[in-house]
């Protein structure tokens, strides 16, 4: 130890040396010595060089960068004096100070004094420089100055001598003490504004006076006020300083006291001083699970037991802890520190959150704070299993959540077996693999229970278990029918198959080719000690001869029992082929019988005729086997009489089988007039019905024709009354497919069966269209086929859609028509099977491909997991201008079961073939869209719809989807759980509910067939329309008397060529116009050849009515415009009729050519030009507007030009008489024409008025009626010739005051307003001489008698 007498300090320099090498080796004494100015006489030394080179920093390192080092330094003067004049050197010192050796460059960055040992006496003090302190290990092992003992650390500012050991005073870090301080005054709100003057003039004050005050703090930085709250109020500030003591602290808020100006009235008691960071805290467990017993521990170097523990953040919602039953706190002091210890027992989900402990001493709070997380021992065990003791490995899994430790989790048994396993763990999961053997398990069939118990353990108290029951089963033995089943085809037999065992997870039939049995054949119960499944048959057939397998699985165990079928071949009843199926056979004639069978085997074939039985003779026939017997009638007994005979069967298993019975009569031979080796015999009016391939029809196929043909009698000669034979393919396929339904092999073959029918169909299309028969035999196969239990797809549909496609062509419809008079429901039962072939596409992608037919489309949609969008399908047929849409939203998709399938198929024909009821004046006027889901939608399924309307003239939309049980299960349209969401010009937007197949049912624009208006204008019709056609005809009659009388001029001839050929037109057009509404039944189309034609010709002579008028007026104006020029009646008569029937014929035959080929020439519910899709009614409306426009132009111009006539303009009297009464035809007429077809085109469109129905008809009706009064009687010349032709004594005299009047008379001397009117308008015709040069042959023509006036 240094002497008393010496005053030893010790100071810390940094240096930063570049060099190399490793560790740092430099001359301490040089170095001092050579900073220090030497006329002050220092004596340096190193006598505790070996004890500061303990603190240096040696870091080794290759590294070129410069290395720091702290080197402590204790020099000792004998001076006192020199020490503070040393303070002051170093204080004066420019930094760094560069000092270089051989190797090494070295820069000192600062030297500061940190501990000074004064003398005192006999002792020596050492105390600490501003800003260090000693170390709180070094005080408590020290004596300090003020006592004789060691002292709490926060005394201990001064040591009686210098410690032996530990280091020197070290450098204190400054703390931020957050204080307040409270003033008895009253809160103001501008406190609380930052920015306000009273803020900020508080502020400066407090600021100015605390930073006077703490000043005298050691280490003292600054002073900043946070804020200033309520209670009166409170000054809250932060004191930036080396850690002081209580005793400098209090001293320092005293001083504040005295700056603080009085008028703020501050409460000395009030001042709070809090320190972070000082409390040391710690928590055990770190992780901490529910139902943990967690210690929470603070330590603090301030030596007091004042603590205390509260829970819930600073601030808000704190409470505190006090000791409980399962909170614990125990405070005491150690040596060196204050601890506090709060111990949680079974900690809860609850108590987590914020802890803070807080130890308080003198005006000091030292807090320590921790938010802990307390983590849920939740564990999820894997269900219940069932295992089969075949030494397969089982594993069984316990998962946490993801902040649990799986590897703290064990794993037990109970029960009364013990099967062990391993354990292993993953990052959230242990898993337990156990294996059974046979040898483990007890016997008895229904298990051993044994549960499997995961334990989770923390090590502090933490627990959770779950439990897992396993049900060990022995494997099952099975056990089947023992008997050999021995059988023939057409009869029954089962199979019972017995497991020892009830438990199971499924249990199927395989043939020995590995073709599963469908599960239709066999049912499987479950009892409590044991499970059998019974396999049964009731029509076996060949396909049925082989072995089978019963199977059942338990998880992946599986017991296997076979039983071999052994069928012997035998006909079916219903493939018995009997020729004939009746016959009538003359007393004393032969019948040759025989039954046929399509297979080569031989039977033991015997034929039962009333009562007897006939050996039978084997004749092959192609492919087809025939047993024979010839009857001869020549029982005397048997004449007149009627006996039934059939054929029987016998195999060589001794099995039989009866065919059906066929009818002999046996009849006298002279009542037979028809007689032919293949029909048969028999009387007038005699049918007979025979098998088609027994019949004399053409077949060109390999296999046999199928269906009946029926004969009839008629004379001497039999003729064919009603063909309903199959092609050979098709039949072929139908056998085919009703033995498929019948066999084990079903799913295997569907796809060869529906490509087969797909390329048969479109063989024989020209058959289907003219035998139903054909297509019944379709409809049954697709039926049939989509029953057989698979999954279809794509190519498979295909195959359906193409068949579908050929037979709904339009060129088949008509087949339809005659099969729907048969049997109703066909067209039913087609879109039932494409339904649920629809059902069974499954694709392994998300997206099914599309399908395009011209009569049939196909789109769908894969559920694939995670992949889920809007089901949005558009539909196409460009040939029938329709369109649809589905729409289904992607939140209803959700609700479906992965990998299921959304299937929608459209059809644009299958509208006019689905049944409807005659009086249901609601037609389909859109496609039918059928939507399925392969797993059927339990829950309401919503479903949007779009339609393109096919018939704009239609209205009143209804929602509809095919309901096949309606009708007695034929089928009907139901708009339950459908709606119209929106009506637009061209579509309809529909929603429901469920799924199956929709279409929309619009009504006719038109009165509502059981109103009284509808009522009126089919009398209207009817009566107007038989005038129209009387008066035409009365018309043409009145022509032919009258003709010779009225034609003796070029002009008055023409005019009468025109009204006669007008009246001929529409007399055809009107009966035209009756065929048409014959061979229209508003639904379908009895002949639509017959339909086209009665459009054309309706258009053709309608037009031809127009362009005769037109004629007419042109044939007027020439007459007087062109006075001078004259035209030889041939070439008017070839213009006249190249005008009224060549124009008609050249517009009718362009508007056929053009749009009949795209099927838009009519429209859909009537034989008239279509108007919705190609405005093909135009083709008419236009050149009839036109006319009426030119007809009363001519009008009005021949009617100007008679009244003010030009001198050498005038034609003779006679002409001048004809061309009044071709003005006054056409001044009524052509209006007349013209104002029904305006009408009529307003009724085309959609929402007219019931008006323009009621004007149209009625004067569409009486058009033949006008002719006759207007263009026909009007006329005077044939009025006079029917009083010549007709005279008698009073029509002579009235016919004598006629002629004397002139023509200043009118014809019809009525008193009627209209007859007036027409008298003023066209009856002053004697006021004028005509003259004209006539200088030709044809002048003799028109001599003066010519001219004379004709009234």
């Amino acid at each position: 130890m240094n002497s008393p007498g010496r005053t030893i300090f010790c100071f810390v320099f940094l240096i930063v040396t570049y060099s190399s090498q490793a560790t740092l080796n430099l001359n301490i004494e040089s170095i001092v010595h050579s900073s220090i100015h030497q006329n002050h006489g220092q004596e340096c030394k190193n006598s505790r060089e070996e004890e500061s080179l303990r603190h240096k920093r040696a870091v080794a390192t290759s590294s070129p960068e410069p290395e720091e080092y702290y080197i402590e330094i204790e020099i000792s003067f004998e001076n006192t004096s020199l020490l503070e004049p040393f303070k002051a050197y170093l204080k004066n010192l420019s930094f760094p100070i560069q000092v270089i050796n051989a190797n090494l460059s070295t820069d000192i960055l600062s030297m500061k004094v940190t501990t000074v040992c004064r003398p005192n006496g006999n002792e020596t003090f050492c105390s600490c420089e501003s800003g260090y302190k000693w170390l709180p290990e070094v005080c408590l092992s020290n004596l300090t100055c003020q006592s004789n003992h060691s002292s709490a650390p926060e005394d201990c500012s001064c040591l009686k001598e210098m410690p032996a050991k530990g280091p020197y005073c070290q450098k204190v870090k400054d703390i931020t003490l957050k204080m307040s301080v409270r003033l008895k005054m009253e809160f103001q709100d501008e406190l609380k504004n930052s920015s306000s003057a009273l803020y900020r003039s508080y502020k400066m004050d407090f600021e100015s006076a605390f930073r006077k005050g703490y000043s005298i703090l050691p280490g003292f930085k600054s002073v900043v006020i946070t804020g200033f709250r309520q209670g009166s109020i409170v000054v809250s500030y932060n004191v930036q300083t080396a850690k002081p003591a209580p005793r400098e602290l209090n001293e320092a808020n005293e001083l504040v006291k005295t700056h603080v100006n009085a008028t703020y009235r501050m409460d000395a008691l009030s001042f709070e001083a809090a320190l972070d960071n000082e409390t040391k805290f710690s928590i055990v467990p770190e992780i901490i699970y529910e139902g943990d017993t967690v210690m929470m521990k603070c330590e603090n170097e301030v030596r007091s037991t004042n603590v205390t523990w509260r829970y819930g953040e600073r601030d808000r919602d704190i409470q505190d802890i006090q000791n409980s039953s399962r909170f614990i706190i125990r405070t005491y002091l150690s040596p060196q520190a204050s601890i506090s210890i709060l111990t949680i027992q079974n900690i809860t989900l609850s108590d987590a959150g914020n802890y803070v402990c807080t130890l308080t001493y003198d005006i000091f709070e030292y807090e320590g704070q921790k938010k802990i997380h307390v983590i849920a021992t939740e564990i999820e065990a894997s269900e219940d299993l069932k295992v089969m003791c075949d030494n397969n490995p089982v594993s069984l899994s316990c998962c946490t959540e993801k902040d649990l430790n799986s590897s703290n989790i064990e794993w037990n048994q109970e029960g009364l077996i013990s099967i062990p396993g391993i354990s292993s763990t993953d990052s959230r999961c242990s898993k337990y693999t156990i294996k059974a053997d046979g040898t483990q398990c007890l016997s008895g069939s229904a298990g051993t229970e044994v549960f499997y118990i995961c334990k989770f353990r923390s090590g502090y108290g933490a627990n959770s278990s779950r439990k897992i029951k396993v049900t060990f089963t022995s494997v099952a033995n099975l056990t089947v029918t023992p008997e050999p089943i021995v059988i023939s085809e057409g009869q029954n037999f089962s199979i019972k198959c017995i497991s020892d065992v009830s438990s199971y997870d499924s249990v199927f039939w395989n043939t020995s080719a590995g073709t599963k049995i469908d599960p239709k054949y066999y049912v499987t119960k479950r009892y409590p000690d044991r499970a059998e499944s019974v396999l049964t048959v009731q029509t076996a057939t060949k396909a049925w001869n082989g072995v089978y397998h019963c199977i059942f699985r338990y998880k992946s165990s599986y017991s296997i029992a076979t039983k071999n079928i052994t069928v012997y071949p035998l006909p079916l009843k219903h493939d018995i082929l009997l020729d004939p199926l009746e016959a009538d056979i003359p007393c004393g004639g032969i019948c040759h019988l025989q039954c046929c069978v399509n297979e080569a085997v031989n039977y033991r074939v015997t034929f039962q005729i009333d009562g007897l039985s006939f050996p039978a003779v084997k004749e092959a026939q192609g492919n087809r086997v025939c047993y024979e017997y010839s009857l001869i009638a020549n029982t005397t007994a048997w004449c007149s009489k009627t006996v039934q005979a059939s054929c029987i069967f016998i195999n060589s298993f001794n099995e039989s089988v009866q065919s059906e019975p066929l009818t002999l009569r046996l009849v006298s031979e002279k009542n037979i007039t028809c007689q032919d080796p293949i029909i048969g015999n028999g009387e007038p009016g005699k049918m007979i019905q025979k098998l088609c391939q027994f019949s004399a029809v053409p077949n060109k196929s390999n296999h046999q024709v199928g269906g009946t043909i029926t004969y009839i009698c008629e004379g001497s000669t039999w003729k064919v009354k009603s063909n309903n034979c199959i092609a050979a393919p098709i039949n072929n396929l139908l056998g085919r497919t009703k033995a498929l339904l019948l066999g084990p092999e079903q799913e295997e073959k569907l796809s060869t069966y529906l490509e087969d029918l797909s390329s048969s169909t479109r063989q024989v299309q020209n058959e289907i269209k003219s035998s139903p028969e054909n297509l019944k035999a379709i409809i049954t196969i697709l039926e049939l086929l989509s029953t057989v239990p698979a999954e279809v797809n794509t190519d498979m549909m295909i195959d359906v859609l193409s068949t579908v496609n050929i037979i709904l062509s339009k060129p088949i419809l008509s087949t339809w028509q005659v099969l729907h008079q048969q049997q109703a429901n066909e067209s039913s039962r087609l879109l039932d099977s494409v339904e649920r072939f629809s059902r069974m596409l499954q694709e392994r992608i998300s997206d099914i491909p599309s399908v395009t037919q011209p009569n049939v489309q196909m789109r769908g949609l894969m559920i694939m997991t995670g992949h889920v969008t809007d089901y949005d399908q558009h539909f196409l047929f460009p040939n029938s201008n329709l369109w649809g849409q589905v729409i289904i939203d992607r939140h209803q998709i959700e609700s479906l079961k992965p990998n299921s399938s959304i299937v929608t198929v459209a059809y644009p024909t299958l509208k006019a073939i689905l049944p409807q009821s005659v009086q249901d004046r609601n037609f389909v006027n859109g496609l039918v869209m059928t939507t399925t889901v392969s797993h059927g939608v339990t829950t309401p399924f919503k479903i949007s719809m779009k339609f393109k309307k096919n018939d704009l003239s239609l209205v009143a939309p209804q929602c509809v989807f095919w309901n096949y049980s309606l009708s007695n299960y034929t089928g009907g349209w139901d708009k339950s759980g459908c709606y119209v969401e929106q009506i637009k010009e061209d579509s309809v937007f529909c929603t429901c509910n469920h799924l199956t197949s929709f279409s929309i049912l619009m009504s006719p624009d038109s009165p509502d067939p059981s109103s009284l208006l509808k009522i009126l204008l089919d009398i209207i019709s009817y009566i107007g329309l038989g005038f129209s056609i009387l008066s035409l005809a009365a018309c043409l009659v009145v022509e032919a008397f009258v003709w010779k009388s009225v034609t003796k001029n070029r002009t008055s001839y023409m005019r009468h060529v025109c009204i006669v050929n007008i009246a001929a037109s529409l007399l055809i057009a009107d009966s035209w116009f009756i065929v048409s509404a014959a061979i229209h039944d508003q639904r379908y189309l009895f002949s639509e050849t017959a339909c086209v034609a009665a459009t054309f010709f309706i258009h053709f002579f309608y037009l031809s009515v127009f362009f005769w008028m037109l004629t007419l007026g042109l044939m007027l104006f020439y007459r007087l415009v062109f006075i001078l020029h004259d035209t030889s009646k041939s070439i008017q008569k070839a213009i006249a009729f190249s005008l009224g029937y060549g124009c008609p014929l050249v517009i009718s035959v362009i508007t056929v050519g053009v749009t009949q080929p795209k099927d838009v020439y009519m429209r859909k519910n009537a034989c008239w030009l279509n108007w919705d899709d190609t405005k093909a009614l135009l083709a008419f409306v236009i050149p009839a507007l036109i006319i009426v426009v030119i007809n009363v132009t001519i009008t009005f111009v021949v009617i100007t030009k008679i009244l003010r006539p030009s001198i050498g303009d005038k034609p003779s009297i006679q002409e001048k008489n004809s061309l009044f009464q071709i003005s006054k035809s056409i001044g009524v007429l052509t209006p007349l024409l013209g104002l029904t077809w305006g009408f009529g085109l307003a009724t085309v469109f959609q929402g007219s008025s019931a008006v323009f129905h009621i004007v149209f008809t009625l004067l569409n009706a009486f058009q033949g009626l006008f002719i006759l009064l207007f263009g026909c009687l009007w006329d005077k010349k044939v009025q006079e010739a029917l009083l010549h032709k007709f005279s008698l004594s009073r029509w002579s005299s009235q016919h004598t005051k006629s002629t004397s009047l002139a023509s200043s008379t009118p014809v019809f001397s009525m008193s009627s307003p209209i007859s007036r009117r027409f008298n003023n308008l066209f009856g002053k015709t004697g006021t004028y001489n005509v003259s004209t040069p006539e200088t030709t042959s044809s002048s003799v023509e028109n001599s003066s008698s010519a001219y004379s006036l004709l009234n």
